[in-house]
């Protein structure tokens, strides 16, 4: 094999890195690298890409590839991580006065609470936060064992914390890890406590880590100040309380019926006990669990990817569905904060997973016929969703008589709505409950797509058939996506440049009607990078970057009218035809 230069500024810093990094195992997959490096191309790739720069913090907190070097994910950069957290706590603690919070006011300590997940090396990143944030001065929570996000969402706000960090990188791959941190208590105002962070909380912790890094050599955290104590591990009754509010969310008067034969799926994740526990705790006692699936394990070996959006990973919830009869499927992805449903379609026989708009729009249709909240708000119901999401779901609110709003993609902005009931995006994230988890919750969405499916099979009906009653009400809203993955990110830039250069001017044949620019800001919306067209026949294109992934993403929705209920087939065809022609359109105005 050809040699491959290694430049000695590299191998000098790598080195460096080396002889500091705090964990052992790291530290060795960093000298064999450096090792291999003149010899094996991969390992010289490998190498330069972990020491490219430092591993940036953003709303989406960290999130990346577990290894040694600055751009990984790793205990040097996690420690690094909390300490910036921890100094931000410490302004925002200090900037809002304890006068804010008179009930904490004597002896006041600014609070946080620590969760994780069962990934490669989630809790001792969460451990040594937890030290890290003790040290500080901060009053310190850590959860008692891996445990869903929605549990620690919801710590924040029952705890009162000024913020939360849950290790976790979700759905992604089993490789990679995670840090996504949440403000509340006094740091924010009450509406948003318990919410992802945004502006200008990631720059002012990303600061903070910035200085950290400043004081130290390389992989080296000795200057961190970890307590070998002084936090608290929470006992079982936080995880009791959670499972009480979002118990508290059934409805048992007008939704009695519990006759439902339910496969769940944790997808080698945190949720199986707690999410099937809520459902008995509910009534929902005939519940079949994917054996096979149902125990944690950070490298889920049953799917190529163990996210319930891809291809094939309900594969055994479906077979499962087919053996025992069951009349639903519910999917939660690892972190358990997103849920997929699984349907079965009488007119093939066969079992497929419903569009993550579809769910929303049930569920928004549910908590319409609930009076707009799960928990029977007295304040004027409020929906929300993304705007990539389906618009099915404002029309939905308007004949229900609430309030709609359109938010950017995550739920660090849907949460953040004023008065909010209900959101959700796409992707399978569902807010049903804000006062109790505000955020995605999968387990809470669950509960509720469980009681209004054995509603309907009380009544004779199934989910499919509220999809074909709002069809004929709003219009066949039918949507799609369009993920185009890069190796370099450089690729994503170019094509966003290509679109804005030569935007397209027609879709299927309907000519662009409106082009919006989103990174210069609409009257309802902040700036983002994003592009959206809107045809003469109301078809909507959506093309952005994701936040979290090497991913362009491309969200297609079409509108088809439905007379009657006998044109409904037809609809779907030519909702589904309309949908490949303009996903082959904008394929073509990307260059793909």
């Amino acid at each position: 094999m050809t040699p491959v230069p290694v430049t000695t500024e590299l191998e000098v810093a790598a080195s460096q890195w080396a002889s500091h990094d705090p964990d052992p195992v790291t530290a060795a997959q960093l000298r064999a690298l450096i090792a291999a490096a003149p010899t094996d191309s991969e390992a010289a790739a490998e190498l330069a890409d972990s020491f490219a720069g430092n591993l940036q913090f953003g709303t989406a907190g960290l999130r990346a590839v577990m290894g040694p070097g600055p751009n990984r994910m790793n205990r040097a950069v996690v420690r690094r991580a909390a300490a910036g957290l921890a100094a931000h706590v410490l302004d925002l603690a200090s900037d809002a006065g304890a006068s804010a919070q008179p009930e904490r006011a004597t002896g006041y300590r600014p609070r946080a609470v620590v969760g994780f997940d069962a990934r490669h090396n989630s809790a001792i990143f969460a451990r040594e936060s937890a030290a890290i944030l003790a040290a500080a001065g901060i009053e310190t929570f850590l959860l008692p064992s891996a445990l869903p996000t929605p549990v620690l969402a919801y710590a924040v706000r029952a705890l009162n914390c000024e913020a939360g960090v849950m290790v976790t990188a979700s759905h992604n791959p089993p490789k990679d890890n995670g840090y996504k941190v949440y403000l509340g208590g006094r740091a924010v105002e009450a509406a948003a406590r318990g919410v992802q962070i945004v502006a200008p909380h990631d720059s002012g912790i990303a600061a903070h880590i910035a200085r950290v890094s400043a004081t130290v050599e390389a992989g080296d955290t000795s200057t961190i100040a970890l307590a070998a104590d002084g936090w608290t591990v929470l006992g079982d009754d936080l995880v009791a309380g959670y499972r009480a509010a979002v118990g508290g969310l059934a409805d048992p008067q007008a939704f009695p019926a519990r006759d439902l034969r339910i496969v769940h799926t944790s997808m080698h994740g945190v949720g199986n006990d707690t999410a099937l526990q809520l459902l008995r705790d509910a009534g929902f006692d005939d519940v079949h669990a994917v054996a096979e699936q149902s125990a944690p394990d950070p490298e889920f070996p049953t799917v190529s990817f163990p996210n319930p959006e891809e291809p094939g990973a309900m594969d055994l919830a479906f077979a499962l569905a087919r053996t025992v009869g069951a009349d639903v499927i519910l999917a939660n992805d690892p972190d358990a904060d997103r849920a997929a449903v699984g349907v079965l379609d009488p007119a093939t026989g066969d079992w497929h997973k419903l569009h993550g708009d579809q769910v929303g729009a049930l569920l928004g249709a549910h908590l319409a016929a609930r009076g707009g909240s799960s928990t029977h708000s007295a304040d004027a119901p409020v929906f929300a969703n993304s705007i990539v999401s389906s618009r099915l779901l404002s029309r939905i609110s308007a004949a229900a008589g609430f309030a709609h709003s359109q938010t950017l993609t995550g739920f660090k902005w849907i949460s953040r709505v004023p008065g909010l009931t209900f959101g959700y995006e796409e992707a399978l994230g569902y807010c049903v409950a804000p006062e109790v988890v505000r955020d995605k919750d999968g387990m809470s969405a669950g509960l509720l797509v469980a009681e209004m499916a054995a509603n309907l099979k009380a009544q004779g009906r199934t989910l499919l058939d509220v999809l074909d009653d709002l069809a004929l009400e709003h219009g066949l809203h039918a949507s799609d996506q369009i993920s185009i993955r890069v190796e370099d990110l450089s690729d994503i830039t170019a094509m966003m440049a290509r679109l804005r250069a030569q935007p397209p001017v027609s879709f299927d044949g309907s000519a662009v009607a409106e082009s919006t620019d989103l990174s210069v800001g609409t009257p309802e919306l902040p700036a983002t990078d994003g592009l959206l067209y809107l045809t003469e026949n109301d078809t909507r294109v959506i093309v952005r970057p994701s936040g979290t992934e090497p991913k362009l993403k491309c969200y297609l929705e079409v509108i088809v009218p439905v007379a009657g209920r006998e044109q409904l087939s037809a609809a779907r065809d030519e909702a589904a035809r309309a949908l490949a022609a303009v996903s082959a359109d904008i394929k073509a105005a990307l260059g793909k």
